[in-house]
Parts: C-alpha cells; structure tokens; sequence
C-alpha cells in the first residue's frame, strides 16, 4: 500500500517548517507566510497528492482524547496534534487536547470528563520516549500509548526506531569512507539516547569498525553541551573525521565548535544530526539528519483507537525514522591531526 503523503512529507519538498505547511493548508487567517511560500506549499502539496479532507461538523462528530504531558519543552507538540487532527478527519472524528504537565489528578480529571462526554478513545501521548504508569482509568477505555510504553504490556503502544534510525545515521558516514566517527550521546537516562548509542554501535559492528570508547562524549542534550564535548573530541589523540550526534542541537553546536577551530564541515568533518529541528536545512551546509516520525505514529495511533470496537490488542509498533541526506557529508579529509585549535572556544 502507498504511504499516504503528510505534512513532514510537503515540508521537507518545500523546504519549509512543518508549521509553515500547517498554517497554509489549513487555511489560518492572519498568519503571517507570504504569498510565494503559500504558493509553493500548495503546489508540492498537490504534487504529492496529499488531500486535506474537511473537519466534520460539530453537532456529527465522535471524540477522541489526546492527553499529552507537556507542549512547551520540545518543538514536537504540533507534530503529533496535527498528525492526529489528519487521520481524525478522515475517520469523521474529532480530537480534543488536553495538556496534563503528566499530574496524576489532571489526567484522571481529564479522563472523566472525556468519559462523561461519550469519548471513544484516548491517545496517552509522551514528549519523550519513556516507559510510564498509565492512569488506572485507560484500562476502562479504549486507549494507545504513543511515544511511551508500559511495563506489563497492557496497552498498545507506538514508539520511533531509534536504534535503526541511528543506525542509519551512522552507516551513511562509513558509506562515505569514515573509519573515526565519534558519537556526541544524549543523556543516558532517555530511552532515545540509549536506543541511538545501541543503533551506532550496531552500524559499526556491521562494517567490522572496532568500537571506541573515547569517541563517545560525555552526555550532551544542548547547542551549548554540544559545542564543548565536541571541542573535547577534537582534543583526543585521533580525533575524528566524522560525528553522529544525538540531536540537532548538539550539531549545532558541534558545527560551532569546529568553526572555532578553523574547521569546515564537511571537507574537515563530516556531521549527522536526529530530529529533523526546523533549523537543520538553515544550517551552512545544510545538515543531514533524521526524521522523528510523530505525526506518522500519531495516524497509526489514531487509526489503531478507531479500527474495530474490541479493545485493540497491546500491541508495540515502531515506526521509521528516516534519513534526509543533505550537504554536511563527504568522504575523510587526507589530513592527521585535528587536535591544533586556530581560535579559542
């Protein structure tokens, strides 16, 4: 069957944020996108046969919940709500969200309400990829986990492939000629963070490339924790030629820390990013990168709540997360040594 186009899909054609994409094909007044950029959306949106089909009216609709734990920390609130919003449309459904700051007593609230209202399911939805104690009350309603999963395997859930999405992200810089890539890792205790240090390593192992303890850094979550563990890097003996980082933040801050050492990525060192941040096409060059598939497992979610009137069995799905080769990778430069810093960090 083919993969229905989404709006992740228009917006890396367009080279746009998926808000932008959103904004546009949903028609909001006053936002502010100019005529060219809503040109271009529409016509990639239409090349890709994406069809937006109309919200049904009030007065028809069957609800579903969506009880997300918190929509400011991250950029990845809108992906899963608009994911969702689309394959509730299409089904004739409507989908209320209702931020808990994951409280207890707000989402056994928030739950009763959406009982007494007549809901026929609830997405129990997680910023972050993690194992959670559901409410007690999910177990008297249809319900999917998404972006979480519970210990006892009671309900189905969806999560993003980390592991092969690094894995991925890793293979792309051996298949460039790199035999030194460093891992800039995430903070040990996500799921996220360990799934992408077991998916590198795994691509390394598949390329007989010995595994190297000191190209892992310490953990780095932000542009700033970033540029520092990679300046450590580049501080190493043998540093590297190339870097899978865990986010695209700490790419960001890995490329400054390069830049401050008077190194060009990637004639000097190749980088690859996770997450598909709206900045990394801004990047000079542009990075490459993976895509987190939220609005993609928010559909499945979705579809999964509505597809039949038995509860849905706990199943555990993962979902692609897929590479976007930009310009941030080309093959080891013919040099030896990174260690001599031009400019101070």
């Amino acid at each position: 069957m083919t993969k229905r186009p989404t709006m992740t899909d228009i917006a890396l054609a367009a080279g746009v944020s998926q808000a932008t994409v959103s904004l546009v094909l949903n028609e909001v007044p006053n936002a502010r996108v100019s005529a060219d950029t809503r040109a271009r959306v529409k016509e990639v949106a239409q090349s890709l046969g994406y069809a937006r089909k109309s919200a049904p009216r009030l007065t028809e609709a069957r609800l579903i919940g969506m009880l997300i734990d918190d929509v400011s920390s991250t950029p990845f609130a809108a992906p899963f709500i608009e994911g969702a919003r689309a394959e509730a449309a299409a089904q004739g459904v409507i989908v209320a969200v209702i931020c808990t700051g994951a409280d207890p007593a707000a989402e056994e609230a928030a739950l009763q309400t959406l009982q007494a209202a007549g809901a026929v399911g609830v997405l129990y939805i997680s910023l972050v990829t993690r194992l959670v104690t559901p409410p007690a009350m999910l177990n008297q309603m249809r319900a999917v986990l998404v972006n979480c999963h519970d210990r006892d395997h009671l309900l189905p859930c969806v999560t993003p492939g980390d592991v092969m999405g690094a894995f991925a992200a890793t293979l792309a810089l051996i298949e460039a000629g790199h035999r030194r890539i460093a891992h800039l890792a995430g903070e040990p205790w996500t799921e996220a963070a360990r799934d992408r240090l077991l998916g590198h390593r795994r691509a390394l192992a598949s390329r007989d490339i010995p595994f190297d303890p000191s190209l892992v850094s310490q953990p780095a979550w932000t542009v700033a924790s970033g540029r520092t563990q990679m300046a450590a890097l580049l501080d190493i003996p043998d540093p590297p030629t190339a870097v899978f980082c865990f986010n695209d933040r700490v790419a960001i801050g890995a490329y400054e820390a390069l830049a401050a050492r008077g190194l060009v990525v990637p004639q000097d060192v190749s980088v690859v990013g996770f997450d598909n941040d709206d900045l990394s096409a801004l990047l000079q060059p542009p990075l490459t990168t993976v895509v987190l598939p939220h609005d993609e497992m928010a559909r499945w979610a979705v579809a999964r709540l509505l597809e039949r009137a038995t509860p849905a069995p706990p199943v555990r799905v993962k979902i692609d997360c897929d590479l976007i080769a930009r310009n941030s990778v080309a093959a080891p430069p013919c040099r030896s040594d990174l260690t001599k810093p031009d400019f101070p960090i």
